[in-house]
């Protein structure tokens, strides 16, 4: 397919070749692992935050256990192997944003992420840019997508790490109330449950938002 492949992929190939030589899994269990990641998405988070949003005591579950609320939009974390894998069966946790305080998440390690729930993550949160900036200047990388917090909002920046993954609930948006919750499940867009957008009716997961290119601190002026 290619003319080369990185480093990267000769350990990969050697590592998978390796294990199911030593039979920790079979490449029928590889096979459907992959199958099952690559055709997740964020459509099980968002159905979660909309019930959350419609049910405080689904709220309130979430937020205490998260694992087993997940289970309640079709995502087991264990599924499909029935042992998790060392990259994805870790503590997980929601984030809730208040009035006052707003939620994103990065690995600023390499790019951990909730993919049993979110999917696969956007190449944009894998790249040193995001992970090394949002740390240091957040404000300044949520205004790259278009996200301008008023200043009584303090941003809490969350690392993701090998042990841990997170993803965030939003506040429910203004002019929404009385909506069901497939209405709902289309304004909350993976950026969201990210931390780098906000949901707004109108803007659902199918819209294109546009966002600026990145500048240095030091550069802005």
């Amino acid at each position: 397919m290619v003319d080369e492949i990185t480093d990267f992929e000769v350990l990969e190939i050697a590592l998978r070749e390796l294990c199911i030589e030593k039979g920790i899994f079979t490449a029928e269990e590889h096979r459907l692992m992959t199958e099952f990641a690559e055709q997740i998405g964020p459509t099980p988070a968002a159905r979660l935050v909309a019930k959350a949003w419609l049910d405080p005591a689904f709220k309130e579950l979430a937020l205490a256990e998260p694992m087993t609320a997940s289970k309640e939009v079709g995502v087991d974390w264990l599924h499909p192997t029935g042992w998790g894998t060392p990259s994805d069966f870790t503590a997980f946790q929601i984030l809730a944003d208040t009035p006052t305080v707003h939620n994103v998440i990065v690995c600023a390690l390499c790019s951990c992420y909730p993919r049993p729930i979110l999917g696969n993550s956007p190449e944009w949160y894998r790249t040193p840019n995001y992970r090394r900036r949002l740390v240091r200047w957040p404000r300044q990388v949520l205004a790259e997508f278009g996200l301008y917090l008023p200043d009584d909002v303090t941003v809490h920046v969350q690392d993701s790490n090998q042990k841990h993954r997170f993803m965030v609930m939003p506040l429910q948006p203004e002019g929404t109330e009385g909506w069901t919750e497939d209405q709902l499940v289309e304004i909350i867009t993976r950026d969201c449950l990210i931390g780098v957008a906000l949901p707004k009716a109108g803007v659902t997961t199918n819209m294109i938002v546009d966002t600026r290119p990145a500048i240095h601190p030091g550069n802005a002026g």
